[in-house]
């Protein structure tokens, strides 16, 4: 089973620039989108509903504004369309399918490097999400989260961390959160199932030379509840093509549809 995830700030504009030439020789079973950056009406174009695929939109309220989305080869049993939390709902943040006891998510956590609003809002999703991932855990349920967590883990998950650790992304109560996530409910990330090598990241700053000197951070998950540990077989992060400033992050399971 492979699932590929990215955030491709503006779906649109990564149709641009070739995303779904690439991604139609993926064979992915699942593909998590996030800041898709475009009300459902606005997709209409059968590109953005890809052969082969079942395909899942939630936009938020505000134009041109965040929004997930998900592919699946296979008919889910069920769609979850947010959180029911309004102030996260309306933002187009979470969405999860279900087919038999696999549940994928393509997840949006709030970004608060734009203002100090931004950030209280974000400790107050990660506040709410927290106790949700923990129901995740001793669910019975197999779930992966794939998406744009906002949150650099370690300091092997950025490069700059000297200089970023009083800014969004990689503030130590952020990476608090994500030791109680891993270390202390169990979860996994994929990635560093099988990767432990520094310099690995999924997004670039527009900024400067980023992606020339590779500064990047690794923001980019998809996370396991603690049942899946051991079926990663493989991992990648696509970086010959770029169709947004985030990299697609490909995970390969052994797990049986």
């Amino acid at each position: 089973m492979k699932i590929i995830t990215v955030n491709t700030n503006g779906i649109r504009a990564a149709a641009r620039k070739g995303f779904f030439e690439w991604l139609s020789v993926q064979n992915a079973d699942f593909v998590c989108i996030q800041e898709t950056k475009a009300q459902i009406d606005q997709l209409g174009d059968e590109r953005f509903h890809p052969t082969g695929y079942h395909s899942f939109y939630e936009d938020a309220e505000k134009k041109g504004y965040s929004g997930v989305a998900i592919y699946s080869r296979h008919k889910p049993d069920e769609v979850i369309r947010g959180l029911g939390v309004e102030l996260f709902d309306r933002e187009g943040r979470y969405l999860e399918i279900r087919v038999g006891k696999l549940s994928v998510v393509s997840l949006y956590l709030p970004s608060g490097s734009s203002s100090e609003e931004r950030q209280q809002i974000k400790f107050q999703f990660m506040d709410m999400f927290l106790p949700r991932l923990r129901d995740m855990a001793e669910s019975g349920r197999d779930y992966i989260i794939c998406g744009d967590w906002n949150i650099a883990h370690t300091k092997a998950d950025i490069r700059n961390w000297r200089g970023n650790q009083k800014n969004s992304g990689f503030l130590p109560e952020e990476r608090a959160w994500m030791d109680t996530l891993f270390h202390e409910m169990g979860f996994v990330d994929a990635f560093r199932e099988l990767e432990q090598e520094e310099h690995q990241y999924t997004w670039w700053s527009n900024r400067g030379r980023a992606w020339d000197n590779n500064t990047g951070w690794r923001i980019d998950y998809q996370v396991l509840t603690p049942g899946l540990k051991g079926t990663v077989r493989q991992t990648g992060i696509y970086k010959q093509e770029r169709f947004s400033d985030h990299a697609p992050f490909w995970v390969e399971y052994d797990y049986p549809l």
